[in-house]
């Protein structure tokens, strides 16, 4: 009996001991995002910057939550790492199918980004609806998607090549190897910005979509129990406009020091 008593006691001890590593698990959230997205997020050459970075460190910040912003290479990479869980948060994507297999998506979005189709003036088109664009040349970046029913009217209707940068599709636009690119209208506007030679292209209108952004945990990352914690501190911020004013100063921040490297 004193044997078993010792073997329960010895059994209850360890799996106490696994429970509460079990819970100290997330002792903090490593945050990444794409670094060639301004001014939503982008890479400065030290650190992650822009507005999807900017809303996650106040969600965690007010939640009391330790995090590590962390710059990881392009966006393939960091949708790679995500899928296995070497990440905890990525700040922000759009939901789809596809990534809500490894990705855990909170209630309240983070913000919005139009999704927009850039021609170049000196080769114009009529554009009207995106059935407009059956039969030319369109680019996108590589890794992008976009929601709302337009990644699969790209896949099955239109002539797409990926590049692995939001320059080379502006440099393939005004080459004339491309007749459009599709990105987001902000992400499209501060790189245009950056570059200098916004007046040589144009943004076809109407959007594409306006689909909403998120701040998506991991399913095999240590922090998915965060997320109602974060939902909740989410849509508190957004009721205060404090999200909106986050957004706003990452603009102006971008616009007054476009610096974006690449690596």
């Amino acid at each position: 009996m004193a044997a078993n008593l010792l073997r329960w006691l010895a059994f209850g001890g360890l799996w106490l001991g696994v429970c509460a590593g079990a819970q100290a698990q997330c002792n903090r959230v490593i945050v990444t995002a794409d670094p060639s997205y301004p001014p939503m997020h982008w890479y400065d050459g030290e650190t992650l910057q822009g507005a999807s970075i900017e809303i996650a460190k106040r969600v965690l910040t007010d939640l009391g939550i330790a995090y590590e912003v962390r710059y990881q290479g392009p966006f393939p990479r960091i949708m790679t790492l995500a899928e296995r869980g070497e990440v905890d948060m990525v700040a922000t994507l759009k939901k789809t199918p596809e990534r809500e297999v490894f990705l855990l998506y909170p209630k309240t979005p983070a913000l919005s980004n139009p999704v927009a189709v850039f021609g170049f003036r000196e080769h114009p088109f009529e554009y009207k609806d995106r059935v407009d664009l059956v039969g030319l040349r369109g680019g996108i970046t590589r890794g992008n998607v976009f929601g709302s029913g337009v990644d699969e009217y790209l896949r099955e209707r239109l002539n797409i090549q990926e590049s692995n940068s939001p320059e080379s599709n502006f440099d393939k636009l005004a080459l004339g190897r491309l007749d459009y690119f599709i990105t987001g209208y902000y992400t499209g506007m501060a790189l245009l910005l950056k570059r200098g030679d916004e007046e040589r292209f144009v943004v076809k209108t109407p959007f594409l979509t306006d689909t909403p952004n998120y701040l998506v945990l991991t399913r095999n990352g240590k922090c998915a129990d965060k997320l109602e914690q974060i939902d909740a501190r989410l849509a508190l911020l957004k009721k205060n406009g404090v999200l909106e004013e986050l957004i706003r100063k990452s603009f102006q921040k971008w616009k007054a020091q476009p610096t974006l490297v690449e690596r």
